[in-house]
């Protein structure tokens, strides 16, 4: 430390005053998910509260063994959530590493390490090459700083950093820009050293304003929700005003209240699908847990079969689309342009000595992107790139400076007198480091507008000689020659060009939202694979009214210098348009953004706390292909989802028809709660778990997006499903008034209660395709339904068979030929199955 520096800083005692009074330097979630919190949520929603309220019902007519029976389901359902929603937070927990970082602090005249959530305002810190930045700041002191800032304004090219040259009071908003002596909470330095003062900390820091902003924005409800719940509520109402109107009659009849009440209870528990919540948790859960395994990290499970119907997704181009990282893409040398990719192994000699040059002018151990895509050509293509910097020896160097953006190296080689002069910077820098003329000057600008419309960040390199230890105070009163130039691309992640294919395939928009200048967004845009006919920029989006930016957006698919503020408008603009929108996103700037999607994707390596925070969903890689795996996986569980859905409609169908025509044809009931109760927790529950199993169909990802208001149950599933359940309700009863002319009561009821269940198993089948023919699905796979239908048997066979439970559900033993009668009779179901999906098939 320079000594000059030791009176500065805090006491100890005063630090610890400090942190007392503001707080630790952390971004706190004022919204953290605890388990108690999930739990809330989860009883709070209008499905779980009906469950409840059955189970309550339940027990106070005294029947106790369905009110536990309705108590431990909604406890399992419970469970699973708080296990999987619990799960992904502490995930998140594990990533939450950039808002506190480690700061070399001056504490009571010494240098010491302490937490970087112990940090205090006007603490004085340390800043070295790789350090992440604790807090909002001036500087004191400044040496070649150079930081990424990009988390705070999405700008891969780090800027450059000078010393304060007055006490600093406030900080400007927001960040970027070289030659400011301000550093910023999260951000990154690549290059140099420096001494600040801390001026903010935790929430009153840059990104902890941005982060404040998220709490205005209300959180997306997923529109699946949204149906689900108005249907459940509709088929509630319908359900209870049959029940009210069955206790009327059957009482009235009979004279026997509480038995009338009982078959009401029964019929309102058949005409309540309380499997649709069971659906829409189960499926998104077991989703998230297979998409964990895929490097996807699920932080609100309901935004899974949102994700599946995504119309329009936004990316930010900087560490999305590309790397963040840099390479050496072309090369200008001696007239002639370069394609490195097109190059063979062995360089001309004027690449060679352009390639050596750049590398001897920047660190021996570069942690700056450019500089490392120097030393990473080098390696590639120079035999003896190492000996650079370890046979020769650097004794002198000048530093970027405001004035002159070039920065030159200066080598000693073994005992001669001569000095070589390695120097990089701006092409207009170099160029006046080696006095050009006009001529020449022009000459170069062409190239560098050619090489800028490549998407190119552009170097140039000269060398110098120098004779004896006098070195000038200033590079400009060296001698230098120009080399040539270097042209540097932020590659695209692979698979990406795959990727935006494979969206727009399945008839999503890509949108490419970033900072960068419109012909660098346009050349990597169209390396992407999107259209660059139209690119819309900051400025002139900031003269649309929000009518207008509507209109343009429909036809833009690329957007250039845009600020935080524009993109969220942008993603407002397009969900007017009736878009469901997704977004990803890495830094405090995407975070508002995401925050107003309705599926916010957030990187996980390099990602944010308040980002992620923001997020619904995580991609732990980085990978911008898992994305479209995520979107696959979200329209496989939609499509199984509305598999399981129909079946459940389907399956009510007779199970009330059963509850309710007996009582109206003055039958002997046929079920009781309970009888219900065994229906609907075994064998529903347990089918949309076997649906859920069921692989991809093959045009899954041909098809055009959902639209948002479309229900999960249009009119031709609904009306394919009623058409099923009223089959098996026909044949079911059919078959329980035969067999009340040749068996007893309880045994009719056993007789009838053996087909309905074999006949919702086949239901099962029938409805795994919408295309394939139950023959043909005897022969596909699923372990899952092998199970249920094993474990379906074995209880069906106990409550018949074992007494202790045939007394409880009130049947009697079957002979042999009597059960396979009644299997027979539920199979004759599938009859009915394979003419609807003939005649469905053809509309």
């Amino acid at each position: 430390m320079n000594n000059s520096f030791s009176h500065l800083g805090l006491s100890s005692a005063e630090a610890i005053k400090r942190l007392k009074k503001d707080g630790p330097n952390t971004l706190t979630s004022k919204n953290k998910r605890t388990l108690f919190v999930i739990a809330v949520e989860t009883l709070r929603e209008s499905m779980f509260l009906l469950l409840l309220l059955a189970s309550l019902i339940y027990l106070f007519i005294g029947e106790l063994r369905e009110g536990l029976s309705l108590f431990v389901f909604v406890n399992l359902i419970i469970v699973i959530k708080l296990y999987q929603e619990g799960k992904t937070e502490r995930a998140l927990e594990a990533l939450r590493d950039l808002a506190s970082p480690r700061a070399l602090v001056i504490r009571d005249g010494h240098l010491m390490h302490i937490s970087g959530s112990d940090v205090v305002q006007d603490d004085v810190i340390l800043l070295n090459e790789g350090d992440r930045v604790p807090a909002d700041g001036s500087l004191i002191s400044a040496n070649n700083l150079q930081i990424d800032e990009s988390l705070l304004t999405g700008e891969s090219v780090p800027v450059n950093k000078v010393a304060s040259t007055a006490t600093m009071t406030t900080l400007p908003s927001p960040p970027g820009g070289d030659n400011l002596p301000f550093v910023y909470s999260g951000t990154l330095v690549v290059a140099g050293q420096g001494i600040f003062q801390v001026k903010a900390t935790g929430v009153n820091t840059e990104m902890g304003r941005i982060g404040i902003k998220l709490q205005s924005i209300e959180t997306e409800i997923s529109p699946l929700q949204k149906q689900t719940t108005y249907l459940v509520k509709i088929l509630a109402v319908i359900g209870l005003l049959f029940c009210i109107v069955l206790i009327l009659i059957d009482g009235t009849m009979h004279g026997n209240w509480l038995k009338s009440t009982l078959l009401g209870i029964a019929l309102l528990m058949s005409m309540i699908p309380e499997e649709f919540p069971v659906v829409l948790t189960i499926f998104p859960a077991l989703g998230a847990w297979r998409l964990s395994s895929k490097q996807v990290l699920t932080r609100r499970i309901s935004a899974i079969e949102t994700l599946g119907s995504t119309s329009a997704l936004c990316v930010d181009k900087t560490g999305t689309i590309t790397q963040n990282s840099m390479m050496v893409s072309e090369l200008w040398v001696d007239n002639n342009l370069y394609n490195v990719k097109s190059l063979d192994n062995e360089f001309s000699e004027s690449c060679r000595l352009l390639i050596e040059y750049a590398i001897l002018a920047s660190q021996a151990q570069p942690f700056d992107p450019m500089e490392k895509a120097f030393h990473q050509l080098g390696k590639q293509h120079l035999i003896d790139a190492e000996r650079l910097h370890t046979s020769w020896k650097l004794v002198h160097g000048y530093a970027l400076t405001p004035e002159l953006p070039a920065m030159s190296h200066i080598w000693k080689i073994d005992n001669e007198d001569n000095h070589i002069i390695a120097a990089k910077g701006s092409p207009e820098a170099i160029m006046d480091l080696c006095h050009m003329n006009t001529e020449a000057k022009q000459q170069i600008s062409l190239v560098l507008k050619n090489m800028a419309e490549h998407g190119l960040r552009i170097l140039a390199v000269a060398k110098g000689i120098h004779s004896g230890y006098n070195f000038p105070k200033s590079q400009l009163d060296l001698t230098f020659t120009f080399i040539g130039l270097l042209g540097l691309s932020d590659p695209l992640r692979e698979g990406i060009p795959q990727a935006v294919k494979e969206c727009h395939e399945a008839g999503i928009r890509v949108i490419m939202i970033t900072g960068d200048y419109p012909l660098t967004a346009q050349a990597i845009g169209a390396q992407a694979g999107l259209s660059s006919n139209e690119i819309l920029t900051g400025d002139e989006l900031k003269h649309l009214s929000d009518d207008e930016l509507q209109s343009r957006i429909q036809s833009t698919n690329i957007c250039a210098r845009i600020t935080p503020n524009q993109k969220y408008r942008i993603v407002k603009a397009l969900k007017a348009n009736n878009h469901i929108v997704a977004m990803t996103g890495d830094g405090v700037n995407d975070a508002p953004a995401l925050k107003s999607a309705h599926v916010s994707i957030a990187m996980g390596s390099r990602g944010t706390d308040v980002a992620r925070e923001a997020s619904t969903l995580v991609l732990l890689d980085d990978n911008f292909a898992s994305i479209v795996n995520a979107m696959r996986s979200g329209r496989r569980i939609f499509d199984n989802m509305q598999k399981s859905m129909a079946f459940i409609l389907a399956v009510h169908v007779p199970i009330a028809g059963i509850a309710l025509f007996p009582i109206l044809f003055s039958f002997p009931p046929v079920f009781y709660p309970l009888h219900i109760a065994l229906i609907e927790l075994i064998i529903d529950p347990t089918c949309s778990i076997a649906f859920e199993n069921e692989p991809a169909e093959k045009n899954l990802m041909k098809r055009p997006p959902r639209k948002i208001n479309d229900p999960i149950l249009n009119k031709k599933t609904i009306f394919s499903a009623l058409l099923q359940g009223l089959g098996v309700l026909i044949i079911t009863f059919t078959i329980y008034v035969l067999s009340l002319k040749v068996m007893t009561d309880t045994q009719a009821r056993t007789f009838t209660f053996s087909s309905l269940v074999i006949s919702n198993l086949m239901l099962i089948y029938s409805n795994r395709s919408r295309t394939k023919s139950i023959f043909r699905l005897l022969t596909i796979p699923n372990k899952i339904l092998f199970l249920i239908i094993l474990t379906t048997f074995i209880i069906l066979l106990s409550t018949i068979y074992l007494p202790f439970f045939a007394h409880i559900f009130h049947f009697s033993p079957l002979t042999i030929n009597q059960l396979l009668l009644s299997f027979s009779g539920g199979i004759t179901c599938v009859l009915w199955f394979e003419v609807l999906k003939l005649i469905f098939g053809r509309i």
